[in-house]
């Protein structure tokens, strides 16, 4: 979905997109960028989330940082949003663009489909008129998500839309209306973008200032207390996907009303989302349900209730396990890494690394590794000695020698490592040299 948010400005006069997330998602948004070739040291890592005001003023900050005398337009996406009608987008842009050049904040009211009491709304006031066409609306009021009732009201009134959460503004316009009506944000985002640490693709901010930043959304920051807020409807078939269930809403169905990911069979099944990462899931005589297979664990739940998932999130929390935080797949800045199996003294992975990158030289205390090549070439550095591998080959990294992985070649390089020890996890590890900063 980061792609497609991104993919959908083609045809958008843009520069590269600015990426705010978190630290531990750092290296899958990093490859997510590169399939797009849109990586250019432009991720910017925020070391906790202070919620979407902080988050746009540290992308405005970005923009405008060396930059004398500019004031770029910013977009502001975000990357869980599902749009059918990218024309449609596109085209609300395009109108939205001079009243952003004029010095208003434009937000994007999605004209509602029917009565939601999931989204906030926007309610339009006085209209500016462009040429002999109403494209824009003064902001009126934003309102709460509404009873049901409340929600019929503001559908057959014609006057509200859904708030979107995407916005069009000039980078410095927005500064100027944070310093006016938080100015305690603005001072924690230019404290924690004044002390920056570049690191490969990424932007590392000073942590200790941003974690002094209030957490507040843009809506209440700014938005509603601007004078200039405007919103421009999009009618482009819009869903803030934001569940399971939503997915269920927005997917194509088969006669039955399902949505098959993956190896599934269903049989006297109706109306349910089944997704299947790595093995064959079957169904027999339910309805309504959600039910996700991933290589980390498996869900069940009734397609109503799916909100509840964050229950299971803090039972997980609350006992000390580790599936809402850890994952079999982890990725690197060198490639990724598939956890396989283990048991009490040993582990196997599945380790991809990408063509002309390496693992960085080191050391374990407490694991000795066996490396078996599947694909591709490895060049392998063992105390002193250097050699290459191919298919089928094999390689032993005693316990407490200096070792290095790299790809030489033009493939992935794709190999099984099994680790055997008294202690096996990722932070028994000593890097001597390492290309990507990490030592």
């Amino acid at each position: 979905m980061l792609q497609s948010t991104i993919s959908r400005l083609n045809g958008v006069e843009c520069d590269n997109p600015v990426v705010i997330c978190n630290e531990e998602h750092r290296f899958i948004v990093a490859e997510q960028l590169r399939q797009l070739e849109k990586l250019t040291q432009n991720i910017i890592l925020e070391p906790v989330g202070k919620n979407t005001a902080p988050a746009i003023a540290l992308a405005a900050l970005s923009a405008t940082r060396d930059k004398q005398n500019t004031d770029p337009l910013m977009l502001v996406l975000a990357a869980d949003h599902f749009i059918k009608n990218d024309e449609a987008f596109r085209d609300a842009v395009f109108k939205a663009i001079p009243y952003a050049n004029e010095g208003k904040l434009v937000t994007f009211g999605i004209v509602p489909l029917q009565p939601e009491t999931g989204y906030g709304y926007i309610r339009r006031g006085n209209p500016l008129k462009s040429v002999n066409t109403c494209w824009c609306f003064d902001v009126a009021e934003f309102v709460e998500k509404p009873d049901l009732n409340t929600a019929k009201a503001y559908v057959s009134s014609g006057e509200y839309y859904w708030n979107s959460g995407m916005f069009l503004f000039r980078a410095g316009r927005y500064l100027e209306e944070l310093k006016k009506f938080r100015p305690d944000i603005l001072d924690a985002c230019e404290k924690a973008m004044a002390n920056i640490d570049p690191d490969l693709d990424f932007v590392r901010i000073d942590e200790a200032a941003f974690l002094a930043c209030p957490d507040e959304s843009i809506d209440y920051a700014v938005m509603e207390k601007t004078a200039d807020a405007v919103v421009v409807p999009m009618d482009a078939g819009w869903s803030d996907v934001g569940s399971w269930s939503s997915l269920w809403d927005i997917s194509p169905k088969n006669q039955q009303g399902n949505v098959h990911h993956g190896d599934v069979i269903s049989h006297d099944t109706e109306n349910s989302y089944i997704y299947a990462e790595s093995g064959l899931v079957t169904t027999v005589g339910v309805k309504d349900l959600i039910v996700v297979q991933t290589k980390d664990a498996v869900l069940v739940a009734d397609r109503n209730c799916v909100q509840d998932v964050k229950k299971i999130v803090e039972e997980l929390k609350a006992s000390g396990r580790h599936e809402h935080h850890n994952h079999r797949e982890v990725y690197r800045p060198w490639g990724k890494y598939d956890s396989i199996d283990e048991g009490e003294r040993y582990q196997v992975k599945r380790i991809t690394v990408k063509p002309g990158e390496g693992l960085s030289l080191q050391m374990h205390h407490h694991r000795a590794e066996h490396w078996i090549v599947v694909a591709g070439t490895a060049k392998v550095t063992l105390g002193e000695e250097t050699k290459l591998l191919g298919e089928n080959e094999s390689i032993y990294i005693p316990l407490g020698v200096t070792h290095c992985l790299e790809n030489p070649g033009k493939i992935p390089l794709d190999l099984i490592e099994v680790r055997s020890g008294t202690y096996l996890e990722e932070d028994d590890i000593v890097r001597f040299e390492d290309r990507y900063g990490r030592i």
